[in-house]
């Protein structure tokens, strides 16, 4: 038996801002709101093969830098046109002394740091919608 990555949380100040961003970025949806947190994932939900992240709202004091870092690949385009995507949708270069490297290492808009590395990944299929009615 093992355990399997189902959530992840990440403290915040602004959970609404970071919800928009992260969804852009990853074409996760906003799955639930608990008081002033906000769950994000894949439209197929909490447990399936991606996990699902919950942004905690904390006070400044309290959203400390990340001990860990997510990395992400482009899906569907080469790392240059991810790149640019999401730099438009507000993340910016971050410099964590790692000096020349095949990926690029970002900060989201409250400074969490992120990696874009350059492997190419497929589209996940997501679940057939329901056309018709079942009765």
């Amino acid at each position: 038996m093992a355990c399997r990555l189902t959530e992840l949380v990440l403290n915040c100040r602004d959970p609404e801002a970071l919800a928009a961003f992260w969804c852009a970025v990853l074409g996760y949806e906003v799955l639930g709101y608990e008081g002033p947190d906000i769950e994000i994932g894949p439209a197929t939900g909490f447990g399936g093969a991606a996990p699902t992240i919950i942004l905690a709202k904390v006070d400044a004091e309290e959203a400390r830098p990340l001990r860990l870092h997510w990395d992400v690949n482009p899906v569907g385009c080469d790392q240059a046109t991810e790149l640019a995507r999401l730099l438009d949708l507000g993340a910016r270069p971050a410099d964590v002394g790692q000096g020349e490297t095949e990926w690029h290492v970002l900060a989201d808009p409250e400074g969490n740091e992120f990696c874009l590395l350059a492997t190419e990944l497929p589209a996940l299929e997501r679940p057939a919608t329901r056309t018709t009615d079942p009765a």
